[in-house]
């Protein structure tokens, strides 16, 4: 199957640390890379991840607070100098729109590129991008400011023709398409050979949920329902739980409750407070609900 991955570029929250640069992720399907929030240093990461600037086709921004977008202008201003000619997209709440104009004609004028701009409603779940292998949906989240989260799904691909039952029915290489749309073959003697002999099921799609900054939400599990794997924040441990509601942000247990009513495949915690020296206590939380769960870390590439 071609890869499906992600890049964890950064994991930490707004306040810096020495441990974690703020979110940024890269999602990898199909030779495609489709980033997930710019914060602050996330054009470095790119580097030390061995991630080629011109590879980034799209750049999707949960929310407007600084450690998921600061990163934006000096990375643009990079690819500039480093020769990019083709478009980059930028989705994000429509309100970015008149703060990248500005950021652009001051900054970054002279450009071989164009940076195209795609407004997103964050209170609804809609497609907002899709090509021939790929949709990308919303995902509403309940923060301070407008926020969503992005799902990434493959499309369904047709079954897989099995080579022998072809040879043995002397099946023309024409028709080949036909029997993976879904074709009974006929042969010469008059039986039908029917469909399910000649193919095997593709895989299932693969799909990935990312959550941003967003407080625990009972019917969050619905709209992520099943998918291979989930990111969800998870700023705070359990003994931080009204810091986390003050906030608008979630605990790791929340996050894992999310991931067990969805189903989901695997749980991927992120934008650990600064307040903690380690996050093994958000880990160890959210496995007693969950047990499939991981930290991620700079540096990690996790197969969805």
């Amino acid at each position: 199957m071609d890869p499906f991955k992600v890049h964890i570029l950064g994991c930490g929250s707004a306040l810096p640390t020495l441990q974690h640069y703020a979110s940024s992720q890269v999602v990898e399907l199909r030779e495609k890379l489709f980033m997930i929030d710019c914060g602050e240093g996330t054009q470095i990461q790119l580097r030390r991840c061995h991630i080629h600037f011109s590879r980034i086709t799209a750049v999707f921004i949960s929310h407007l607070h600084g450690d998921h977008c600061f990163g934006i202008p000096g990375m643009i201003s990079t690819f500039g100098m480093t020769g990019r000619t083709a478009p980059l997209h930028i989705y994000a709440p429509a309100a970015y729109e008149p703060v990248l104009n500005q950021t652009l004609d001051f900054f970054c004028q002279g450009l071989e590129f164009k940076v195209v701009f795609h407004p997103v409603v964050t209170k609804e779940q809609t497609i907002i991008y899709e090509d021939r292998g790929l949709t990308v949906e919303s995902i509403p989240l309940e923060h301070r400011i407008e926020c969503c989260g992005y799902l990434f799904k493959e499309k369904p691909t047709l079954p897989h023709i099995r080579r022998d039952m072809i040879d043995f029915y002397h099946i023309p290489v024409s028709q080949i398409n036909n029997i993976k749309a879904g074709a009974d073959w006929i042969t010469e003697e008059g039986e039908k050979i029917p469909n399910s002999m000649l193919t095997a099921p593709a895989k299932a799609p693969r799909s990935y949920a990312y959550c941003s900054d967003t407080r625990y939400m009972k019917n969050l599990h619905k709209i992520v329902k099943g998918v291979s794997t989930l990111y969800h924040e998870s700023t705070y441990a359990t003994e931080d739980e009204d810091r986390a509601h003050l906030y608008w942000h979630s605990t790791s247990r929340q996050a894992a409750t999310v991931a067990k009513d969805a189903s989901v495949g695997k749980l991927v915690l992120g934008h650990f407070s600064a307040r903690y020296q380690n996050e093994e206590k958000i880990l160890e939380e959210a496995k007693e609900v969950f047990p499939n769960t991981l930290l991620s870390k700079e540096g990690m590439t996790i197969d969805v």
